[in-house]
């Protein structure tokens, strides 16, 4: 059930602030009709550190009862603190969530004891599956391969890991290290090189973008097909990169709006794409809409 391409979706917003769930429905019915395989939601991507309880348990309500089981969603629940994951994850699980991602916890740079006993009591209080997820970039901690099998492998309701460091190399220290589960990239850019190592698939930006690109090139990586997986990425690369050019969301909210497929609300303390980036951006999609024309 979890493999290929899954878009770490963004949380459309009014002008307001208000969740704009109109966007909301029309990104989710693009994604089923270009064959995104999981939908994440409430993760970083989704804005989660803003998300108010109440909203956020309606963002995943309306998620899951339009997805209709027809893929699989994935719900960000993870804090900084061990008592407001469990209960977010609970309220996931309660809603249907066939999955929870649950983040290193940030700011607070736990040691990896700390890690595995933070993991274990998520684990313990909540049966639904979980996925670890490794974002040091944002946490300020590393979530060691060796603690995420030994954390993975005590558990069965760990399905698997997002590692967000970009590190090609840790899908062969998972796998020498016997890791069970499943290992998804967090980070675009070396995705394609991450499943041709051995990966199961992509939890990814550029999918909100490109969802029909994102998923031919996993069914690429994923069947042994290098030469065509690295064609379609190529066409990719540029895309990967001008998506970071400030903090996600910031980038990949304003395309979509450029796209006019979402408003154009972000939350604060982030804030819209700074104006010299405007034609980065435009530049990158138009040259990626020829790209896709001329596919056909």
């Amino acid at each position: 059930m979890f493999l290929g391409s899954w878009v770490a979706l963004v949380t459309p917003m009014q002008a307001d602030d208000s969740i704009d769930e109109e966007a909301l429905l029309g990104l989710i019915d693009w994604h089923l009709e270009c064959g995104t395989q999981g939908i994440v939601i409430g993760g970083t991507t989704g804005e989660s550190p803003t998300l108010m309880e109440k909203e956020r348990n309606s963002l995943v309500a309306t998620v899951i009862k339009h997805v209709d089981n027809r893929i699989p969603v994935i719900v960000g629940t993870g804090t900084f603190s061990t008592a407001q994951s469990i209960e977010n994850t609970r309220q996931a699980y309660e809603l249907g969530a066939d999955a929870c991602m649950v983040v290193v916890p940030y700011y607070n740079k736990p040691t990896q004891e700390g890690l595995k006993a933070h993991f274990q009591a998520i684990a313990e209080a909540v049966p639904v599956p979980l996925l670890l997820y490794n974002v040091p970039g944002r946490t300020a901690c590393d979530l060691l391969p060796e603690t995420a099998v030994e954390i993975a492998n005590t558990h069965a309701q760990f399905i698997g890991v997002k590692e967000a460091t970009g590190e090609v190399k840790r899908v062969a220290a998972y796998h020498s290290l016997g890791f069970r589960g499943g290992l998804f990239s967090g980070d675009d850019a070396t995705a394609m090189e991450f499943m041709l190592a051995g990966g199961q698939g992509v939890i990814s930006v550029t999918a909100n973008i490109a969802p029909r690109l994102m998923r031919q090139l996993c069914d690429a990586a994923l069947t042994g097909q290098e030469d065509q997986a690295r064609k379609i990425n190529q066409a990719l690369v540029d895309l990967h990169r001008v998506l970071f050019v400030e903090s996600n969301p910031i980038p990949v909210k304003w395309l979509l709006h450029h796209m006019g497929r979402i408003k154009a609300g972000i939350r604060l303390p982030l804030m819209p794409l700074s104006q010299k980036h405007h034609e980065l951006l435009k530049t990158s999609w138009a040259k990626l809409e020829e790209h896709i024309y001329e596919m056909g």
